[in-house]
């Protein structure tokens, strides 16, 4: 069976942390950024696990097979 193609932007949006898990980042980071709280914005920064498994293994799939991800 031939190698999976990453999928471009599944690559920029999420990534496999070293235990496995599917990270991704939260949205609505950008957008009017000056008038929400220092507090808000440092949540913003956080990355965070993927909730659903059958969307955890789109992602894995999305980015090539990675073999240690768990879903």
């Amino acid at each position: 069976m031939p190698k999976l193609k990453t999928h471009k932007g599944a690559r920029a949006r999420f990534h496999v942390s070293a235990t496995g898990k599917v990270l991704r980042t939260k949205g609505l980071k950008s957008h009017f950024r000056r008038r929400k709280s220092a507090r808000v914005k440092r949540l913003f920064d956080k990355k965070i696990g993927l909730d659903s498994p059958t969307f955890t293994r789109r992602v894995v799939r999305a980015l090539g097979g990675v073999r240690n991800a768990r879903g």
